[in-house]
């Protein structure tokens, strides 16, 4: 077999070496340089046949014939079926991220809608992640943002409570939702349970597509109470059918066939590509989301397409229907990979007429727009980064400038935290946040905050990547302070024998005001930029979002030790049960006062898990 060493040979020789031991088994084939780094990762229905084509000196893209070029060593995985060589493949490009692979770089979750089924008086509320809360779930939704219109209108619509099981327990009033009219106040029996119940079952009729009954039966009542001269009431409901027209008016895209589906509609230029996806269950349009693939200057819609159609659905439940803008290379065979991760069908179509054409066309004009926007914003950020480097003398123009801040409250509950940004703008997957944990610190030491935060950064940085290869190391450091700052982080960095990374501390100027920020770098004299230079705006950006991001994580970080007691580190203690004991005694103080017999009478806390809270409050007493 080939070695990694560097005097190797590279290049179609040696793939053409391992075709002796290959045979036409499915599988997934790893394409890898000198340095043992994966180029690329594809599948094959014959494993022979495929690495036999890259063997060949000539016929290539230029995109694959540097890929072959660089090629040192391969690598082998052998699969049942080419089913499941595609599940395979896509997982690991999304693992190992090879150069050569079109690449989704967007994997956040989508948020759902959740009617929560564990109350008398179920909640509604958005909801992310993992589906473990009883209840029923509506989405995906492409946004927050989607979901938070449509809760708000659902809300004036069917009057459902959102707080959270422990609010609505200690309701002795109508808070300010029942007061706008966005909650019927079921806390304090303002309605029946019976009624509250047909209101909930009316939302999920609306999420589910049925609202052509709804507004019938909420017209009727309307026309009833006109008639019985409850004219208060009748005013009520005519606002809700209002409220009801105008979220089915604001969803846009309204199919009249199509129940179950997502859109997907690839736009290609200049070697870029925006994927625009619309969201449609039920009957409705529930969002939609641009996505910006990496591909190269060779790649065709096909092979793009399938790509992002693989990875999007890696680690999500596909639709019933799949609406493409283009053919992808192998439809069947993915539908059948998506298909046998869900146990049902799934269809894949690319339609010339009708609805769904119509549907297409549409999502087809956001990718053209959004590509558009994104490719002029990206103009601009390079323009940006090149005014950085001449105003601060760098030798090279930054790829990856980090910005650091720290934030507290007198030294209490401090954090610290770093933004990245790029030739892409802002790169929030490479955000990171630190909890500052030097006892040792005295309050408010912002010195000694920023060494921890530092000194953390730089270790993992020279363990993980000590040469500097997967571009994880920044060009420039952003330090939010003046010369000491400054100072105090160069010292930190001689430490890790890291004296080649370029920073400048950003000071507020005379009177803190913004537009008179002071630049400080070793060595150099007090650097300021024109009031009206982008430059100046460009970097002010970067700091208030460290800032923002900062405060955030410090609030967040409160708020959990706020809301923290000591039933949190009871074993056998969730959430469930702590607000049953909470409930129950009404503080952790009470709790941990109580004897064994008044912990057993609470609901749900069986004789054991008794003895564990008992045994937990009263060791050593």
């Amino acid at each position: 077999m080939p070695g990694t060493d560097q005097t190797q040979p590279l290049g179609h020789e040696v793939i053409q070496g391992y075709l002796r031991t290959l045979d036409g088994s499915p599988g997934v084939y790893r394409m890898l340089d000198s340095e043992s780094r994966v180029l690329y990762v594809g599948k094959a229905r014959n494993l022979k046949a495929r690495v036999s084509s890259y063997a060949r000196p000539t016929g290539h893209s230029p995109r694959i014939a540097r890929m072959i070029s660089n090629t040192a060593s391969m690598m082998f995985l052998t699969t049942r079926t080419e089913t499941e060589a595609l599940l395979l493949e896509q997982n690991l490009i999304k693992q190992l991220k090879p150069k050569f692979n079109v690449l989704l770089r967007d994997d956040k979750s989508f948020p759902n809608i959740l009617v929560t089924t564990d109350h008398d008086y179920p909640q509604i509320k958005k909801h992310r992640g993992a589906k473990k809360e009883k209840g029923a779930y509506y989405g995906p939704f492409a946004s927050a943002g989607a979901v938070n219109r449509t809760l708000n209108q659902l809300q004036r619509v069917f009057l459902l409570r959102d707080c959270s099981n422990s609010q609505f327990e200690s309701r002795t009033r109508p808070c300010l939702q029942h007061q706008i009219k966005r909650c019927s106040a079921p806390c304090v029996g303002k309605i029946s349970a019976a009624d509250y119940a047909q209101t909930v079952r009316d939302a999920q009729k609306f999420l589910s597509g049925k609202t052509t009954d709804i507004q019938g039966r909420l017209a009727a009542e309307m026309a009833q109470a006109s008639e019985d001269m409850e004219f208060e009431r009748a005013a009520a409901l005519r606002d809700r059918i209002k409220a009801l027209t105008q979220v089915q008016t604001a969803q846009g895209i309204n199919p009249r066939n199509v129940t179950e589906a997502d859109i997907i509609a690839l736009h290609l230029q200049d070697g870029q590509a925006c994927v625009q996806v619309f969201f449609i269950r039920s009957g409705q349009n529930w969002g939609n989301h641009d996505y910006y693939p990496r591909v190269g200057d060779d790649v065709d819609a096909a092979e793009v397409l399938e790509a992002f159609v693989g990875q999007f659905y890696d680690t999500r439940e596909p639709p019933r229907q799949l609406i493409l803008s283009n053919e992808i290379e192998n439809p069947d065979l993915m539908a059948e990979a998506l298909g046998t991760k869900i146990d049902r069908k799934v269809e894949i179509l690319v339609p010339q007429r009708g609805e769904k054409a119509e549907l297409i066309d549409s999502a087809l004009r956001n990718a053209r727009e959004s590509l558009a926007r994104k490719m002029a914003e990206s103009a601009t950020q390079t323009k940006l980064l090149r005014g950085i480097a001449e105003a601060f003398d760098l030798e090279a123009v930054p790829e990856r400038i980090e910005v650091y801040d720290n934030s507290h409250i007198q030294g209490a509950y401090a954090v610290g935290a770093m933004i990245v940004a790029g030739p892409e703008g802002l790169m929030k997957n490479q955000y990171r946040k630190f909890n500052i944990r030097g006892d040792s610190l005295t309050p408010g030491d912002d010195f000694g905050m920023m060494k921890e935060v530092l000194t953390r950064r730089f270790k993992r940085l020279i363990k993980e990547d000590p040469e500097r290869k997967e571009g994880h190391w920044p060009d420039l450091l952003l330090i939010d302070g003046g010369a000491g700052q400054v100072s105090a982080v160069r010292e930190i960095m001689r430490e890790y024998g890291v004296e080649d990374i370029p920073m400048v501390g950003v000071a507020k100027g005379e009177d803190r005001d913004a537009g008179k920020e002071e630049f400080y770098r070793t060595g150099k004299p007090v650097k300021a930029l024109r009031h009206n230079d982008p430059v100046l705006y460009f970097i002010q950006r970067l700091r208030d979002e460290a800032h923002r991001f900062a405060i955030g994580t410090h609030r967040a970080k409160r708020a959990k030790s706020v809301g923290a007691t000591p039933l949190d580190d009871v074993p056998g203690v969730g959430a469930a049960r702590k607000r049953a004991l909470l409930a129950h005694f009404g503080s952790a103080k009470a709790v941990s006062r109580a004897n064994l017999s008044d912990l057993k009478a609470v609901d749900g806390v069986s004789d054991a898990l008794a003895e564990t809270i008992y045994a937990y409050f009263h060791e050593g007493a």
